[in-house]
Parts: structure tokens; C-alpha cells; sequence
């Protein structure tokens, strides 16, 4: 069985470490964890390994985050990789800061990348692990505050829920949605 996971980012040095990339920091986690190299190939950086029977295909899209659905189609296409078997990494606003949140479907809740993602898919029922971000921006700062980089409170504490969002991504593979809820949405 093969499982395509998603992490949303943003391509190139001034985009490394900051909020909105937190889908990447969790797929590097994995490929660093299972000792896989990514490699460039068409519509993004691509790495796959092996983990209680079960395939990973990690995708790093290289369309930059608003066009990410893009990539995630190609890849379902060309790996034959069912929607249920989809697994969307992603920032998000509308959670405190280190709350990983695993959900089957649902709305873009203004995240373009989900938004687009949506869009090309036709869909919006399929897995996602919200990164929680906070909100801590003054009004209008927004977009500041997401391409910003994490504070040093934040960085210090970041491996933990890394880890833990790592470790939700594999047991979605190895146990399902369901029960991959039931142990990490807490």
C-alpha cells in the first residue's frame, strides 16, 4: 500500500524556517528519521521509504505554496495513489502554536495551498495535519508574520512537535485515519 505525503512550503533560502513552511520541516524530519534523500524531479523534491509494510512518498512541491495542487495531482497520477491515501501537511493560523491536528476533510479554513489543492483535486476529502502556528500578528501583519521566521521560544520547542507530527504521519500509514486521530489530536 502506498501512502503520498504532502508537505506545503515554500522553495528557496528565504522561505527556511519560517512559519509557513511547516510541512516541510515535518516531511525533512521523516526522510532525515528513515535516512532518505530527496531528489529533484518534476513538479518538486521527492523521497520515498518503507515503514511497517506500508510505502511513503514524501512530496516537497517546488509550484510554491498557492499552487501546490499542481503537483499533488501529478503525483497521485503518476504513483496511482488514491485520495484516502493522501496526507496533506500544512501550516495553520487557526491553531495555538505547537497543536498538530489530524482531520479526513474538510474546508480550506484560508490557506491557499489547501484552497488550491481543493480546487485542482475537485475535493476536499482528503487527510490533513494541521501544524498549529497561532496567531499572534497585529492586524494587517498577517503575511509578515507567516513568511516570518520562528521565534527563539518557538525554535526551541519545535523538535518535539516536529517529532510528533512525524510520528502522527506514520502511524495515518500504519493504522489509519481513525485511530491515528484518536492518539495524536490531543
Amino acid at each position: 500500500m502506498k501512502y503520498l505525503i504532502v508537505g506545503l512550503g515554500n522553495m528557496g533560502v528565504n522561505y527556511d524556517d519560517t512559519r509557513h513552511n511547516a510541512g516541510f520541516e515535518v516531511v525533512d524530519k521523516l526522510a532525515e528519521e528513515f535516512e532518505v534523500k530527496f531528489k529533484d524531479s518534476r513538479l518538486g523534491f521527492v523521497a520515498d521509504f518503507k515503514h511497517k509494510g506500508r510505502t511513503f512518498i514524501l512530496l516537497k512541491p517546488t509550484t510554491y505554496m498557492n499552487r501546490s495542487g499542481k503537483a499533488v495531482l501529478y503525483w497521485l497520477q503518476k504513483q496511482n495513489i488514491k485520495p484516502e491515501n493522501l496526507l496533506i501537511v500544512v501550516d495553520d493560523l487557526n491553531l495555538n502554536f505547537g497543536i498538530v491536528r489530524l482531520r479526513g476533510k474538510g474546508g480550506d479554513g484560508g490557506h491557499n495551498g489547501l484552497k488550491d489543492i481543493n480546487q485542482v483535486l475537485g475535493t476536499s476529502k482528503y487527510a490533513r495535519l494541521r501544524f498549529g502556528i497561532g496567531s499572534d500578528f497585529s492586524k494587517g501583519r498577517q503575511v509578515d508574520f507567516v513568511l516570518g521566521k520562528w521565534t527563539d521560544e518557538e525554535a526551541g520547542q519545535l523538535p518535539k512537535i516536529v517529532k510528533h507530527a512525524a510520528d502522527a504521519v506514520k502511524s495515518f500509514g500504519a493504522i489509519g485515519l481513525t485511530h491515528t486521530m484518536n492518539a495524536y489530536n490531543k
